[in-house]
């Protein structure tokens, strides 16, 4: 990069960080994303030396299965959630809580960051209902304990999260990733919500990727089977998460220094999802159906 294109490329990105120096943003590393590269890690360690507040919440439901397979049994799911008797809570609690979350921990501190790794256990931070006894330990996240998280970050640590909350019973329960960071983010009041998987964003009728929509606009096209299937969850974690934030961002976390760009540039990458009104009529909305979008400049 010459540089023209570097002094470009700084100014660009100079408002942004002054803007979220301080401020917090939920980072949610989707399990299916994990190991694809290795700049997340770096991204976060970037935003966490500018001064940026990073909460990290991690999945690895693929770490999981593999080590059911291991064992000898078939993961089995119901309306895409993981059965969780209480062997499987065991292989949940050492996959999600052990390896995937430490090895997370130690490319942040190679990168120079100090990290911590905690689960939803840890200081009561997350607290869970069964959600349906035929899908054993699986929980709902009902309360939010956020003195664990203010202790970490105000002493600039980044908290590296396993979704695994408190039952009533005081046992663990399996808690969706991408539930749980839209959970914490609202607690919270971050800045923004970003979930990283491995899907360019959300796509029109066209399968254009759409790189802005309000939420009563994310509403209507899962109404109207635009958004389907496993992009649903993504989606309705991100309308979750606005109940405290204003931005949500479904971005692909297998493209190289996806949360930079999508932080710090004018273009971003993925698609921004805003609890303003909406800002496409309705016509427009039949057009987005179609595959016919006009994604908006207001990226951040």
């Amino acid at each position: 990069m010459g540089e023209p294109d570097l002094a470009a490329s700084l100014a660009e990105a100079l408002p942004y960080v002054s803007r979220y120096i301080g401020k917090t943003i939920v980072v949610k590393l989707g399990g299916s994303a994990l190991g694809n590269h290795d700049t997340t890690m770096d991204d976060v360690a970037i935003c966490h030396r500018l001064g940026i507040r990073v909460v990290l919440v991690h999945g690895g439901g693929n770490a999981i299965s593999h080590w059911i397979k291991r064992l000898g049994d078939e993961p089995r799911f119901v309306d895409g959630l993981r059965v969780t008797d209480e062997a499987t809570m065991d292989l949940v609690v050492m996959t999600l809580a052990g390896q995937v979350n430490k090895q997370l921990v130690a490319q942040l501190q190679r990168s120079g960051s100090r990290a911590i790794g905690i689960c939803g256990l840890d200081g009561g931070l997350l607290r869970a209902r069964q959600r349906n006894p035929d899908l054993g330990r699986v929980g709902d996240v009902y309360d939010v304990n956020l003195d664990p998280l203010t202790a970490l970050t105000s002493a600039s640590f980044i908290p590296v999260i396993a979704p695994i909350a408190l039952g009533d019973d005081g046992y663990p329960l399996n808690v969706n990733a991408d539930t749980a960071a839209a959970e914490l983010a609202a607690a919270l009041g971050a800045s923004k919500a970003i979930f990283l998987t491995d899907v360019p964003g959300v796509l029109d009728g066209n399968k254009q990727l759409l790189s802005e929509l309000s939420a009563l606009e994310a509403k209507d096209l899962i109404a109207q089977k635009v958004i389907s299937g496993g992009m649903i969850p993504k989606v309705e974690a991100c309308l979750k998460a606005l109940n405290g934030v204003e931005r949500s961002h479904i971005v692909d976390g297998r493209v190289p220094h996806a949360l930079i760009t999508e932080l710090f540039t004018d273009r971003g990458i993925g698609t921004m999802i805003t609890r303003g009104l909406s800002v496409r009529t309705g016509e427009q909305l039949q057009e987005v159906r179609h595959g016919n979008s006009h994604p908006s400049l207001a990226r951040h």
